[in-house]
């Protein structure tokens, strides 16, 4: 039975549940955003906490299969569905943006998906029909409207409003920005990251790159953190061509940032080499940390705060074996905090972290899910795991590793079980991206 918690403008039930439920969540530390994760979603929002009935995958389209275009498509993850495990409905968008990242709003009733490449952000209609959402707006003036910023990388709740991180900018460079929305798409802000030229307040660890990726929030100690990347100028290349190219790779992103959330203000610029992506703040009352993985060293980071009060940023853990390339992409933590998974791009596998003892990760298990992985989302409870392969257009790997697929597991705490897959190729859907969950209980409880 599929169980749900929520916040407003859902049933009278499951909004009165909520209200208890998320003052709870905020008080115990719940990480906002999720961008398919109901392990690491906003407390501002609706959760599943049993069993969801759908499963979104915001794909990419590829020239010559099927429409072309990027689309949202819907799998049906009920039991005893007879169709079960299959893709029911997909909807195109027109045209090809770089499907990527989304969210939906706090109330659950939109999902919001961005495209990397030229700014779109493309906003369905989910709470109508659960199995059939509908693409109702589409806002194609990000850069215009954000001051120049570019390549909205995702989108999460917060009350009444949307908080988009963007990789790059109108020049396509790495400089980057935090662009907020109300629920209805309208502008509100954008604030930008702190510089070496421009700190903004902010006390500099090492360098202050201004580079963006992710952006997530502990509401209790009132701290948004967010990671970094690279601009367009390097993420809309062909990987191999840019690989090559000295300058190129000296455009990535080394650092992370600590903000006073409430006051939008970046307060540290912390040193984490390697590209720190995904970020995933624990959720227990006293679990004041964060973990990330570095793509281009392969290791598992913490960002902490000690027994003095102050905000630290170390490595932990290795990924596979150091210096091999594994590049870790998305990463997931359970509810419980003791579990953290860990995808690699280029060995196309998920491995398995015992993070009881944040400071110290014991790998307990390793996994090959295909020829290239990238995104992992988790059930609440931890028993469900969803896994999709692509990257980006361009980063993809080619020929027979060109897999593209979307795979589900059970999780027994020692084992993934395959449960079914999607040959989103074969299906002539496209390159699967992020994924997001649905319920229907959400919209009539």
């Amino acid at each position: 039975m599929t169980q749900v918690t929520s916040r407003q403008r859902l049933s009278p039930r499951v909004r009165g549940l909520l209200c208890g439920t998320a003052a709870l969540a905020l008080l115990a530390g719940a990480s906002l955003p999720a961008l398919a994760d109901e392990t690491c979603q906003s407390p501002y929002m609706a959760k599943i906490t049993g069993e969801e009935d759908y499963v979104y995958v915001w794909t990419l389209g590829v020239e010559g299969m099927g429409d072309g275009s990027d689309k949202l498509v819907t799998v049906d993850v009920r039991k005893g569905s007879p169709t079960f495990g299959k893709a029911i409905k997909s909807v195109s968008v027109g045209g090809r943006h770089e499907a990527h990242h989304g969210g939906f709003t706090d109330d659950r009733r939109q999902f919001w998906a961005a495209g990397l490449s030229d700014s779109k952000i493309f906003i369905f209609d989910v709470a109508s029909d659960p199995a059939a959402p509908k693409l109702v707006k589409t806002i194609d003036d990000f850069v215009e409207k954000s001051g120049g910023a570019a390549g909205p990388h995702g989108a999460y709740a917060l009350p009444g409003r949307m908080l988009i991180p963007s990789l790059s900018n109108k020049s396509k460079t790495g400089q980057a920005a935090l662009v907020e929305y109300s629920n209805d798409g309208t502008y509100i802000a954008t604030h930008w990251l702190p510089t070496d030229k421009d700190p903004k307040g902010a006390k500099i660890e090492k360098v202050a790159d201004g580079y963006g990726y992710d952006a997530r929030i502990l509401p209790r100690k009132n701290v948004m953190l967010t990671s970094s990347f690279t601009g367009l100028e390097n993420y809309m290349r062909p990987f191999g061509e840019m690989a090559k190219d000295a300058e190129a790779m000296k455009k990535f992103g080394q650092t992370m940032v600590l903000w006073d959330f409430h006051a939008r203000q970046p307060k540290q610029v912390l040193h984490v080499p390697g590209v720190p992506l995904e970020v995933r703040w624990a959720w227990g009352p006293h679990n004041n940390y964060a973990f990330t993985t570095t793509a281009l060293t392969s290791k598992i980071w913490l960002v902490y705060e000690d027994e003095g009060g102050a905000w630290k940023a170390k490595e932990v853990a290795d990924i596979g074996e150091p210096g091999k390339g594994m590049i870790p992409v998305d990463i997931s933590l359970s509810a419980d905090d003791k579990t953290l998974f860990v995808d690699t791009f280029m060995d196309g596998t998920t491995r398995v972290y015992d993070v009881s003892d944040p400071h110290k990760p014991k790998q307990i298990l390793e996994k090959k899910i295909g020829a290239q992985l990238n995104m992992v989302s988790q059930s609440w409870d931890g028993k469900r795991l969803y896994y999709t392969s692509s990257v980006l257009s361009n980063w993809d790997k080619t020929g027979a590793d060109n897999e593209q697929f979307l795979k589900a597991y059970a999780w027994d705490g020692k084992e993934l079980a395959p449960r079914f897959e999607i040959d989103f190729s074969a299906e002539k859907l496209g390159r699967p991206h992020m994924m997001a969950f649905g319920a229907a209980a959400l919209y009539t409880q």
